[in-house]
């Protein structure tokens, strides 16, 4: 829903009534993650996508049932050999996609998600898609100090519920991590979606991930670029003024003048599980002081470019300045996948394969090479694609 939060905002800004489709459920070979939404506005205006293409039609439709009845429904999307050709996946997949209306006003809890999402307020919006017909589409915003919205008109029946709910929904805004919670009424955890069972979908929206440069040489050019267009916020360092400048690097979001090390040091409190740093400068008054560092820290990728001399020669100075075997393990170098790159585009392909692969669990050999499953998201879990074992929604077959 960050995708379209512009157009949603303008929407709502503007008083018109529109409905939501996300997904929030993903079982086997689907075209897109838990979260990705379609929105219908009442004039039948669409944006957004929630498979790339094979159910637009049949959610484009009940987004405009959900306008005009008021009702939001959750449908699942599958393939079945008897009809591949019917509305559904025939890639083998099975999407479950929630369908609600919204109505500028009239849910404090929407209301102050799409307003969070528009301002980039790191905010996680909670939505009841399964359980009792008086909770059904029910909506919390919560951010890292307040909650805005209700289960219910009486907070009393719903007030053990709707506490668990936004301690959860904290906490996965904390971690970054969207998927379904299932709780019982008085709010305790269950494991089985069934009667006395709430389902909950958490969308936790926060900044963008970062991506560190370290190095204002040519490649870091073409790194950017792609950095970028991965959806990373992209900072270029280097301690050298004549080259880190903004006018070679008109893509980053941020250049720095500053040795790398210290400038790392100064964003301890920016950066977390999901940044990326790739060390370009090959340089070992550069590099060593940057690694030791960044090695030791719980960031989600270090790659350092380098021939594997370089490689050699920066390991044994990094266990010299203290680093164990396993701190030095996580250190990528060369950095990229081989590809059999020359140019800076292709070497910025080639990184970017690695970190995407390291982010997703790929085992980067040819898809036509392997049998198995073609998404590798070591992240979706039980509770962030369950598709299978979720609430039991209405079908289309294909």
């Amino acid at each position: 829903m960050q995708d379209i939060a512009e157009q949603l905002r303008a929407w709502h800004a503007s008083g018109r009534s529109f409905a939501v489709a996300t997904v929030v459920g993903v079982c086997g070979s689907a075209p897109r993650d838990p979260g990705a939404a379609l929105a219908v506005d009442a004039d039948g205006e669409a944006v957004g996508s929630v498979s790339g293409g094979c159910v637009e039609g049949a959610v484009y439709e009940l987004c405009q049932a959900a306008i005009a009845d008021g009702r939001p429904v959750l449908e699942r999307f599958g393939y079945s050999d008897e009809d591949a050709f019917a509305v559904g996946l025939t890639c083998g997949g099975v999407l479950d996609v929630f369908v609600q209306p919204v109505v500028p006003g009239a849910d404090a809890g929407l209301d102050a998600g799409i307003a969070h999402l528009a301002a980039g307020t790191p905010v996680a919006l909670v939505r009841v898609i399964a359980g009792p017909d008086g909770l059904l589409g029910a909506a919390l915003a919560v951010t890292a100090d307040g909650v805005d919205g209700a289960l219910s008109p009486t907070p009393s029946t719903v007030g053990g519920l709707e506490r668990a709910l936004v301690a959860q929904a904290r906490a996965m805004l904390e971690a970054g991590r969207t998927g379904r919670i299932v709780l019982g009424l008085d709010g305790r955890p269950c494991d089985r979606h069934g009667r006395g069972t709430v389902t909950c979908f958490v969308e936790s929206y926060v900044p963008a991930p970062r991506m560190l440069v370290f190095g204002a040489i040519d490649f870091a050019a073409a790194v950017v670029r792609i950095g970028r267009f991965l959806g990373y916020h992209v900072t270029v360092c280097d301690a050298r003024p004549v080259f880190a400048t903004a006018r070679r690097f008109p893509e980053a979001d941020e250049v720095v003048v500053d040795w790398p090390h210290r400038y790392l040091d100064s964003q301890l409190d920016r950066i977390d599980g999901r940044t990326v740093l790739c060390v370009l400068t090959h340089d070992a008054k550069f590099d060593i002081p940057l690694l030791e560092r960044a090695l030791r820290l719980p960031v989600g990728y270090v790659g350092a470019m380098g021939s594997r001399r370089t490689h050699r020669d920066r390991a044994a100075r990094l266990r010299e300045a203290g680093l164990t075997e396993a701190e030095l393990a996580r250190l990528r170098s060369p950095i990229g996948l081989d590809l059999g790159s020359r140019t800076p585009e292709e070497t910025a392909v080639s990184v970017a394969a690695e970190i995407v692969a390291h982010r997703r669990g790929g085992s980067c050999l040819p898809l036509s090479a392997s049998h198995g499953p073609i998404h590798h998201d070591a992240s979706r879990t039980a509770t962030e694609g369950d598709a299978t074992g979720g609430p039991t929604p209405s079908t289309h077959a294909a």
